[in-house]
C-alpha cells in the first residue's frame, strides 16, 4: 500500500502527464493506492461545482483509507514534525503535509507525492519513506 498525496490525486484528475501519476495509475491498477482522511478533503473541496463533488466523492470514498492511528497523538506528531522543522529553519507551507506524513509513518507505507515540501520533510523525519517515481529511461 501507498499513501498517495493530494498533489498527484489532482494531476491525475487534470490528466497531467507525470511519472507520479503514470505511478499512481499503475497503483490503482493493482489496488495498492490510498488516501489520508485530510487528502481526501483537498480533493473534493477543489471540486469545480456541485456535480463535481458527488462525482469525486463517489469515486474516492471507495478507495482504501489510512485513518489516523489515535484521535490525539496523530495530530500531536503532525505538530512536533512541523516543529522540528521550524527549528531547522524551514517553514512546510501546508500543516496537512506534516499530518499526511505522519499518517504515512503510523502506516509504515510509503508516500506518493509531487509536493518539494515532502522532500525536506523526509529528510528532517527519516521515518518518512517517500515512493520514488521516476521517468522510463529511453530504450537504447
Amino acid at each position: 500500500m501507498v499513501l498517495v498525496d493530494s498533489s498527484v490525486w489532482i494531476d491525475l484528475l487534470r490528466n497531467q502527464p507525470t511519472p507520479q501519476t503514470t505511478a499512481l495509475r499503475k497503483l490503482l491498477e493493482d489496488n495498492g493506492a490510498a488516501l489520508a482522511p485530510v487528502v481526501y478533503q483537498e480533493i473534493l473541496q477543489g471540486a469545480a461545482s456541485a456535480e463535481r463533488l458527488v462525482k469525486l466523492r463517489e469515486y474516492f470514498s471507495t478507495l482504501p483509507f489510512l485513518l489516523p492511528t489515535h484521535p490525539i497523538k496523530t495530530y500531536e506528531k503532525a505538530a512536533a514534525l512541523y516543529a522540528h522543522c521550524r527549528f531547522r529553519g524551514y517553514t512546510p507551507r501546508s500543516p496537512h503535509d506534516c499530518l499526511v506524513a505522519s499518517i504515512a509513518i503510523e502506516h509504515s507505507v510509503r508516500l506518493l507525492h509531487d509536493d518539494r515540501d515532502f522532500d525536506t520533510l523526509a529528510l528532517i523525519e527519516p521515518k518518512l519513506k517517500l515512493f520514488a517515481a521516476t521517468k522510463k529511461q529511453p530504450k537504447k
